[in-house]
């Protein structure tokens, strides 16, 4: 077996023909862009494209089929120009009667033929198949158990975000009020959490953290992404390792310092001010509304009596991507990547004598520094994202 990188939340801002996808993701994210830009630039070797349920993008899959260009196996395969696998899934909003919501899931179906049943399964329950992230009228729990007919994985997405999320409205106390705990595969942290923080909740003891980057542009695919151990990159791997079966695992979890997500820290939802809970109103503009931080949440989630985890988890690695890098500008991390490849490559691989023969020794560090999660940060809430200092 091998450790491969995967990121498995990427969405897609068109089709082949122009036509929209997910909406507030760039155009300049088609199907096969970012199949390129994932193997060729990132250094990826698994992705999860979750807007594969538009019947334009299933049609792009069998032109690339057709071509030769992607070539699918019966063990959950889909490689193209052997240069990267790719798992077609969808993302999919709930808001029924148990969820307080809208809470979005991810759904991972083990091959075209399965995806487009199941699209022809959502059309009839979602008001337009041509777009990303629509709400479907069917309750949580239906919507799991149409999955898991279907042979594919269930899992919660970025579960801790203010909005769309499972916990992330404070109306929510619990996944098992809104879905079947059985039929869970997995869990998305989002940005402004990690490992540590998500642990203090009980219930997802028993659940394989997952950390996507959520990308709606090509810039920040790989952002967040685990290594996994496996026996090939495909569907079927990606079950067991979920599940920890047969050898195959998540090595390690690498992520943004929650300090850097948009919502770790509850804010002044008009001008980003840190909330000071001796006061109700917002010192600095006035304002009386707040957006609860992740990192509050999870306070009111945590269990607060004696708790072994008894799960073992592998690393999370908080780690800061290339191009948040004070300084380190497009030309020079285009200059980075003529001499070493990727972006993986140079996050992981690359010693710093190497980077100094290419870069400045202050350039240097920073990557160094940004790969052990060192650099210093300047906390992001109420839709704002962290900065490196």
């Amino acid at each position: 077996m091998r450790s491969y990188f995967a990121d498995l939340h990427i969405h897609l801002g068109a089709t082949l023909s122009g036509k929209p996808v997910k909406i507030t993701a760039s155009k300049s994210m088609t199907l096969t862009r970012v199949l390129e830009e994932a193997a060729d630039v990132k250094g990826l070797d698994l992705i999860g494209v979750i807007d594969c349920h538009v019947p334009e993008v299933l049609a792009e899959l069998e032109q690339l089929k057709e071509k030769g260009e992607l070539v699918e196996t019966d063990q959950g395969i889909l490689c193209y120009k052997d240069k990267i696998s790719l798992i077609v899934g969808s993302e999919i909003e709930i808001y029924d009667e148990n969820c307080k919501g809208p809470i979005h899931i991810l759904a991972y179906i083990p091959s075209i033929n399965i995806m487009k049943q199941f699209s022809n399964w959502l059309k009839e329950r979602i008001t337009n198949i041509t777009l990303s992230t629509q709400r479907i009228y069917v309750d949580g729990r239906t919507l799991q158990q149409q999955i898991k007919d279907l042979g594919g994985l269930f899992i919660p997405a970025h579960v801790f975000t203010p909005f769309k999320s499972v916990y992330g409205k404070g109306v929510n106390k619990s996944v098992s009020e809104v879905f079947d705990i059985d039929n869970i595969d997995g869990i998305e942290l989002g940005l402004s959490s990690d490992t540590l923080m998500a642990s203090r909740v009980r219930e997802l003891e028993y659940f394989s953290f997952l950390t996507n980057s959520d990308a709606h542009s090509l810039g920040n695919i790989a952002r967040e992404y685990q290594k996994m151990k496996m026996d090939k990159p495909s569907f079927f791997e990606l079950m067991k390792a979920l599940k920890n079966e047969e050898g195959r695992e998540i090595e390690c979890n690498y992520g943004l310092n929650p300090l850097l997500g948009k919502y770790h820290e509850t804010t002044c939802e008009r001008c980003f001010e840190p909330f000071n809970k001796s006061f109700p109103f917002c010192q600095k503009c006035g304002h009386g509304s707040f957006i609860k931080g992740v990192s509050e949440r999870i306070d009111e989630l945590a269990d607060t009596s004696s708790m072994k985890i008894k799960r073992k988890r592998p690393p999370y690695v908080h780690q800061i991507p290339l191009h948040f890098i004070p300084t380190l500008g497009p030309k020079t991390l285009e200059k980075l990547r003529l001499y070493f490849g990727t972006e993986m490559n140079i996050m992981h691989y690359v010693s710093k004598e190497q980077l100094e023969n290419v870069v400045t020794k202050k350039i240097a560090e920073y990557i160094i520094l940004a790969r052990e999660g060192k650099l210093v940060l300047q906390t992001g809430g109420g839709g704002k994202y962290g900065k490196v200092k």
